[in-house]
């Protein structure tokens, strides 16, 4: 990654803000980690108070090309006539540019920036799912912890370790349970079409192994599990069941996932829709919440809330953005990304920033292989921009952010909802959009 994007926080932008006290800090993190009564937030934020924002402020002559250059590009076709965009400065806070900047539109998968915002604050970046095992009554579980990246090594690991206690108790069969029950049974969210399941999106269970795309993630991963018992000698005599572990059970091994931080990276850089809704759930575990799209969703709007978001507008009724019904204005967007650029919360949320494809990164969103910043207008950009994308039938968003030509970083937000473009030309009208900001393009 070229070191003028990977150096953002370090480098790039340093907000001419009052610095909460370390007690005021500890009072925010006990509010974040500690809901009373289902609520995380009792009080306003501790980092939101005395942050001066220079909305007015004049434009200096790189960003009043950039405004000029926008308000003509905004009215490209192949963006349609419904577009939510908007500019800012990263360090003043001023709008450089805006177009119908709070008109709420279908974000499509820019809505995980508000997913992984939340997921980093209330469970923290150093964060692990545990997956287990326990024996109990002739009978090994395994128990899902959430963990959307277990594999198939994973899952042999934990079969060897099974096994060796078996063998060192003198058993050499045994029945196989799978206890899912850290979720409610999987449901659609709103907004969300009966062709979804299950390529688009799995079901939603604790449970599953290699991101397989099946109906049960559960028992799949338990059949999976019992396969990898039979290959070493243990006899599984039924078929594999659900059920929840015995409290009498005894532990006989456990994995952990890699960190949330290295988790939220991924997600956001292959837009990986399984791990945003995982997140949703663990995160309103965590906050207190049942592990259901309300739950989630409600953590979500307190998270921001928090940080000092506005949520006019905000309407989420899923992790992924994959709900037609959800409803984000691009300004909401950006402002979600400038608190994790912001330097005052690099700690937990700079892995946000870092997780952003990059343009031209080959295996993120905006790789060549998806045909992204290609064309004559957006080349100039690649290596330049970090973004998120967004893509449904209908709906298309960029949001990220670029070091313009003054020096000075820029956050920007464009959603398109409607345009009866193809897809990828409208794709080519975004690049163009963010290569404008960034300046490269003329």
């Amino acid at each position: 990654m070229p070191r003028s994007l990977s150096a953002t926080r370090a480098s790039g932008r340093h907000r001419k803000t009052r610095t909460p006290s370390p007690s005021l800090r500890r009072a925010a993190l006990v509010a974040l980690t500690a809901p009373v009564a289902g609520t995380i937030l009792a009080a306003p934020s501790a980092f939101a108070a005395g942050k001066p924002v220079a909305k007015t402020a004049a434009l200096d002559s790189a960003e009043q090309k950039i405004a000029k250059n926008l308000n003509t590009r905004a009215r490209d076709t192949r963006l349609g006539s419904t577009l939510s965009g908007v500019v800012i400065d990263a360090d003043s806070g001023k709008t450089v540019w805006g177009h119908d900047a709070s008109t709420a539109l279908m974000p499509a998968s820019n809505t995980k920036l508000a997913t992984a915002t939340a997921a980093l604050t209330v469970l923290g970046p150093d964060h692990r799912f545990t997956t287990k095992v326990v024996y109990g009554d002739g009978t090994l579980t395994l128990i899902g912890g959430g963990d959307r990246t277990l594999t198939t090594d994973d899952l042999a690991a934990l079969a060897k370790t099974a096994v060796a206690g078996l063998h060192n108790a003198g058993l050499t069969s045994v029945k196989v349970r799978v206890d899912d029950s850290l979720f409610p049974d999987p449901t659609p969210a709103s907004g969300w079409t009966s062709g979804y399941y299950p390529d688009t999106v799995a079901p939603v269970r604790a449970l599953v192994v290699d991101g397989h795309h099946v109906t049960d993630t559960a028992l799949d991963a338990g059949q999976s599990f019992a396969q990898l018992l039979t290959g070493q000698g243990v006899t599984v005599t039924e078929e594999v069941t659900r059920g929840a572990a015995g409290t009498g059970d005894v532990p006989v091994a456990q994995h952990q996932s890699g960190k949330l931080s290295a988790i939220v990276k991924h997600m956001l850089k292959a837009s990986d829709n399984d791990i945003a809704e995982t997140l949703l759930r663990t995160t309103a575990l965590a906050a207190g919440r049942p592990a259901t799209f309300a739950g989630g969703t409600a953590v979500v709007r307190e998270v921001l809330t928090h940080y000092g978001v506005s949520l006019h507008n905000f309407v989420i009724h899923d992790g992924s953005g994959l709900s037609r019904a959800n409803r984000i204005p691009a300004r909401t967007l950006a402002d979600i990304l400038d608190v994790a650029a912001d330097p005052r919360h690099s700690k937990t949320l700079k892995y946000v920033v870092d997780g952003l494809p990059v343009a031209g990164e080959a295996g993120s969103t905006l790789g060549p292989e998806f045909g992204r910043f290609d064309t004559a207008d957006s080349r100039c950009a690649v290596g330049k921009v970090k973004a998120k994308t967004g893509t449904l039938t209908g709906a298309i968003g960029l949001s990220g952010l670029t070091k313009a030509k003054d020096g000075r970083w820029k956050i920007f937000s464009f959603i398109e909802n409607g345009s009866t473009a193809a897809p990828g030309d409208t794709k080519d009208a975004l690049d163009g959009l963010a290569a404008t900001v960034n300046g490269c393009r003329a």
